[in-house]
């Protein structure tokens, strides 16, 4: 098939998805994209950019997949006709009805209802986690109610019926040499506590480095890897931490390039997150297959994507904690040694599945079963 992907916002995890899903498909992918930046005017004016850029593509599309950033009904009419028969995607990275903003700040809802109208005009629906898929779902009720009249409430059973759940691709290959690197290193002196999310306040950065900084007042022996995209805003306690903690910080700032990071990650022996809010955890995934040991929230998307049998601790360290308490005392444990951390092959066994190389068939085979089922879904409808 010749697939068109579109993507108004290039940058982040949305690169990623379009570099794999590129690079692995037994299809031909064509990309439509903008620079990652301006996520509003994205959102609200790409599709007219978007649009223009599909003239210079003059093979004939089977299949459109678009990233959650696109105004979808905008796309399609500056379009028309030429994807009017065909089947469209709508890949659901995120969305703004449950995306976290800033206490200081109030939701847009134009930006909720892009993402509304989108998945109505989408013939089928993707969610990165099942998380991600209800809770988008359970917000839909009390968004549209917020509308005087008209609300279209019956439209929810609509877009539940068309949507599912598809797993990014992971490239975790490329992080294989700094595996085998931290099958030859010796043993850290000192544990290596890893932050590798952004560094933004949807992330609780500020959650994590008090609690660092009490398990320090504790007199526990640790360093730290601060990692992480900063680029667009991040927390005064990154400036703080690397006052307090000096040398024992062996890294500090973003990673461009992925040989240096996974580098850094096989030096770590702990990653801990303190999100707010996670539609799917990239970082986290790359940390814990560089060897990693995860200690996470019980909640949001982590418990479906850590295998049950590593939930509950038996030989191990704990996984996830419930509160800050709980993750004090269980970090404490597992620096001082009480607790020991789970071993490199049974954490690069937890998402080696969502590797490129091994869900791209399960990607290109849905792709093909949509292309196939979608004239007779019209045909019905």
């Amino acid at each position: 098939m010749n697939i068109l992907l579109v993507e108004p916002f290039l940058g982040g995890s949305h690169q990623a998805f379009i570099d794999g899903l590129s690079k692995h498909s037994r299809h031909n992918v064509f990309t439509v994209t903008m620079k990652g930046s301006y996520w509003k005017w994205r959102m609200s004016g790409g599709s007219v950019t978007l649009a223009e850029k599909t003239e210079n593509i003059k093979e004939q599309i089977d299949l459109v997949m678009a990233s959650s950033m696109t105004n979808l009904p905008a796309f399609i009419a500056l379009t028309n006709p030429r994807f009017a028969h065909v089947p469209i995607v709508l890949y659901m990275h995120e969305n703004q009805l449950t995306q976290p903003v800033p206490g200081t700040e109030e939701r847009d809802l134009t930006y909720c209802y892009i993402n509304y109208l989108s998945v109505l005009a989408a013939d089928f629906v993707l969610f990165n986690s099942d998380f991600h898929k209800r809770e988008f779902l359970d917000a839909l009720p009390g968004f549209l109610a917020k509308f005087p009249d008209y609300q279209q409430s019956e439209s929810i059973s609509k877009i539940a019926e068309k949507s599912d759940l598809l797993y990014p691709g992971l490239d975790l290959k490329v992080l294989d040499p700094a595996v085998e690197k931290r099958k030859r290193r010796a043993p850290n002196e000192r544990p290596v506590v890893v932050w590798n999310q952004r560094w933004s306040f949807d992330k609780d950065p500020d959650k994590f480095f008090e609690v660092i900084d009490k398990l320090d007042d504790a007199e526990c022996k640790f360093d730290l890897i601060l990692a992480g995209d900063h680029q667009h805003d991040h927390s005064e306690r990154f400036e703080e931490a690397w006052k307090r903690y000096g040398s024992r910080i062996l890294h500090y700032g973003f990673v461009e390039n992925s040989q240096q990071y996974g580098d850094l990650l096989q030096k770590g022996d702990f990653v801990v997150s303190t999100a707010q809010h996670e539609f799917f955890c990239t970082a986290i995934m790359e940390a814990v297959y560089c060897g990693c040991h995860p200690v996470l929230p019980r909640d949001l998307t982590y418990p479906e994507l850590i295998p049950k049998s590593l939930q509950e601790p038996l030989l191990h360290g704990p996984v996830f904690y419930e509160d800050d308490t709980d993750l004090f005392r269980k970090m404490k444990k597992l620096l001082d040694g009480y607790h020991k951390k789970l071993p490199l092959q049974t954490l690069q066994a937890v998402n080696r599945d969502l590797d490129w190389s091994v869900i791209i068939n399960t990607y290109d085979d849905l792709l093909e079963r949509i292309k196939t089922d979608y004239p007779h879904r019209r045909v019905e409808a």
